[in-house]
């Protein structure tokens, strides 16, 4: 998609001449015309969208499976934990833990696991927010600073559940944390054949 940006621009400056030009030799209005460059250019990005297979919704569709499976495995903890699925199970929580937190149906009293959860996800946040992009939209800022806020909103509420729900989330936001510095590596990015961009970095660590 980044790497699509020039030959869009270029594509655009021709497409608002050649509109221009039709546009004067029919008489159309700035309304039209601008309802003609809107829907080519929609046209022509979507094009361009199929031949480099990359539309910007596949980048959404992880999504739609990672956030039900993270609530759902939340919510089976939880029950474990809770003794919805019988007291044999939550038996096995309560002493299946390890480290400090070796119940795992109490709360994470030293808020350790809490607060380890608070700042791998916002280093995670800042990992994208580091990424060399001049065109940050103000939309883009927005959903940063909501993810910060989140990450911060986070420590409480791990505080508050049971240790095997706080252990999931952090283990969760460690693999996450893990794949954004692999993708990071200039080396890594050969090997997979990812393209390079002009926001990549020979030393991004």
């Amino acid at each position: 998609l980044e790497n699509l940006q020039p030959e869009i621009k270029e594509l655009a400056k021709r497409l608002r001449y050649e509109v221009s030009v039709r546009g004067k030799q029919l008489g159309w209005s700035e309304k039209v015309a601008r309802f003609h460059f809107t829907k080519n250019m929609r046209r022509i990005v979507t094009e361009l969208y199929v031949r480099d297979n990359c539309h910007p919704f596949k980048a959404t569709l992880l999504l739609w499976v990672q956030i039900p499976m993270w609530v759902c495995v939340s919510l089976a903890l939880r029950n474990c934990s809770v003794g919805a699925l019988g007291s044999a199970v939550q038996e096995q929580f309560s002493s299946g833990g390890a480290l400090w937190f070796t119940d795992l149906t109490a709360p994470d009293s030293t808020w350790i696991l809490p607060v380890s959860l608070g700042l791998v996800n916002l280093l995670v946040v800042e990992i994208f927010a580091s990424q060399k992009n001049p065109q940050v939209s103000r939309f883009q800022k927005l959903v940063t600073n909501f993810f910060r806020v989140v990450s911060v909103v986070m420590i409480p509420i791990a505080a508050t559940v049971p240790s095997s729900m706080a252990l999931y989330w952090l283990s969760s936001s460690l693999v996450g944390l893990s794949h954004n510095l692999l993708l990071r590596s200039p080396t890594f990015r050969r090997l997979c054949c990812i393209p390079r961009t002009k926001s990549d970095s020979d030393t991004p660590y």
